[in-house]
């Protein structure tokens, strides 16, 4: 797999592909939390920050999928959620990691996650999973995240479980 980095300048000449996987990885939900309209509102908020960081994963067929994220102002953290205080350091927040359907579960997620993480200057990395999907919440405890707590950042967004981990450089 090719893996491609993008940074906020970036933004405008990938959005359309963003939505695109996007659209396809929730093809199947009526949830209109998962709608390309309120889905775009959530990436052009991200890109708009000038430290957002992007890397999409391209096969010879085409995209498989992208991680996206960016810091957290000092302090900041989830809205619906308090900072832990454990939590000391600079946040680095993973706003979105979707694979299209048919590469989710041959390792591509991990490898676009990871390579998204290995330029990041942070001591924590947080990310929201939909409590409803419990196997997704066991991906990323295997990849070292802990359940932080519960949030509902808006009246329309699914419970989510806060996962947190620690980032440490070799």
């Amino acid at each position: 797999m090719d893996l491609k980095r993008y940074s906020h300048a970036d933004a405008p000449e990938i959005r359309s592909l963003l939505l695109d996987i996007h659209d396809e990885a929730y093809a199947d939900d009526p949830d209109p939390f998962h709608s390309r309209e309120r889905f775009s509102y959530f990436v052009d908020l991200w890109s708009s920050r000038e430290n957002w960081q992007c890397v999409l994963g391209w096969e010879k067929d085409g995209p498989v999928g992208y991680a996206y994220g960016a810091m957290f102002k000092p302090g900041g953290w989830w809205k619906g959620h308090q900072r832990p205080a454990s939590a000391r350091g600079s946040v680095f927040a993973l706003s979105e990691l979707k694979v299209i359907p048919k590469w989710r579960r041959t390792g591509r997620a991990k490898q676009i996650h990871d390579a998204l993480l290995e330029s990041v200057e942070a001591h924590i990395v947080t990310l929201l999973v939909d409590s409803a999907h419990p196997k997704v919440q066991a991906m990323y405890e295997s990849w070292e995240y802990n359940k932080a707590g519960e949030a509902k950042p808006s009246d329309d967004s699914p419970l989510f479980a806060v996962m947190a981990k620690e980032l440490t450089r070799g």
